[in-house]
């Protein structure tokens, strides 16, 4: 029984972001934020959510190792992608509006908090954003996202063994997805679901005849194919900048945005890659607003989304153009405990806590307390 059972406010205002789970620790890289300044070269930020206190921090920026020599640290940038792999994240691509797009390696270790730029060889990929990256192994796929030299929407398919810090360019067999980006690749087992995101009618390069693909595409890494799928009788909305995750062997998407349409969405779909038919899912309680560019991780079983950008209430649902950029945090619990259940009734009818223990108390607490560490709000364009 899926149930949205924490919203917060407060937490970092973020659009674009990425982030990994590291235990029951979510890690929050850069992103864009209405009113910063994205000119100025700075330090990426690294914001940390503990899903246990239900509290965000942020790491203090890097000092120089040497006087008067910058330190090895990302610019801050947004459309990029982070992975996990044993106790190191893997930042790459990405854009800032005066450096453009990226496409060094960075590596986060989770327990130093120190960064890197690991020597590669290989074929690099072109530096871009909007781009996916998942993992299988020690492997990083990196699939479609608007490369910026060639100044179009790609659909190759490059890999980084983590082992040797080889990068591959995949001579991929059969019949290639379409380009795009802001799309969403979700590794379940040894094969890579790739849905929705934004790609033009023509071909490759952009010229404003925007469509968004809702079929599934699925890349098989042992064979290196693209695999002929048959149809699905029921389909979400075509969408970029939506959240995807695997559960369970299924594949789950929520909210993004669709031009066309001028549509922001919060619904949530469920694929199953056996059965190769979607459902839509109706989780019980509050969940969020429509939104796209949020960021969404797994803990244990539940899912952590947070940020993201959203129509402002005043301008109506329909105007691109005038946008919120979200502070909050919810969580959707795949199987709330009867414990879990009794503090969400307790919360809801604002019953007498006085007799409970204290740390129910202090769980309750953690629950309907916001964070405070969010910029004040200012609206977007764009």
């Amino acid at each position: 029984m899926l149930r949205w059972t924490v919203h917060l406010e407060g937490g970092p205002r973020r659009v674009n972001h990425a982030a990994v789970a590291v235990g029951h620790r979510v890690y929050s890289f850069g992103g864009y934020c209405s009113g910063e300044d994205y000119e100025t070269l700075r330090q990426i930020d690294v914001h940390i959510f503990n899903a246990v206190s239900l509290r965000w921090t942020k790491l203090p920026p890097v000092r120089p190792a040497v006087r008067g020599q910058a330190p090895v640290v990302p610019y801050m940038r947004y459309g990029h992608s982070a992975v996990l792999i044993d106790d190191t994240v893997f930042l790459w691509g990405g854009r800032n509006d005066t450096e453009g797009a990226c496409n060094v390696l960075y590596a986060f270790d989770v327990n130093t908090h120190k960064w890197s730029t690991p020597r590669v060889s290989g074929t690099v990929p072109g530096a871009r954003d909007g781009h996916s990256a998942c993992v299988l192994g020690r492997i990083m796929y990196i699939f479609g996202g608007y490369e910026q030299l060639a100044d179009c929407f790609s659909n190759d398919i490059h890999k980084l063994d983590t082992t040797t810090m080889t990068w591959t360019l995949v001579c991929t067999k059969g019949n290639p997805a379409r380009w795009r980006d802001f799309h969403s690749a979700t590794m379940l087992g040894n094969h890579m679901y790739v849905f929705g995101g934004r790609a033009d009618r023509f071909g490759p390069f952009h010229s404003n005849n925007e469509i968004y693909c809702n079929r599934i595409r699925v890349f098989d890494t042992r064979t290196e194919a693209w695999l002929d799928c048959p149809p699905t009788p029921v389909l979400p909305e075509g969408r970029r900048s939506h959240s995807a995750f695997g559960y369970n062997g299924e594949l789950y998407i929520f909210g993004g945005y669709n031009a066309r349409l001028n549509r922001h969405f919060h619904d949530l779909w469920k694929f199953n890659p056996v059965s190769f038919t979607w459902k839509k899912i109706e989780p019980k309680g509050k969940g969020p607003c429509p939104r796209r560019r949020q960021c969404c991780c797994i803990v244990g079983d539940k899912i952590v989304l947070f940020g993201g950008t959203s129509p402002s209430p005043e301008e109506g649902l329909g105007d691109e153009f005038d946008l919120i950029d979200h502070s909050d945090l919810h969580i959707l619990d795949f199987s709330p405990s009867l414990k879990t259940l009794c503090k969400l009734a307790v919360i809801q009818y604002n019953l007498d806590q006085s007799c409970l223990p204290h740390d129910i108390r202090w769980e309750l607490n953690a629950m309907t307390t916001n964070s405070n560490i969010s910029r004040p709000i200012v609206s977007s364009h764009g």
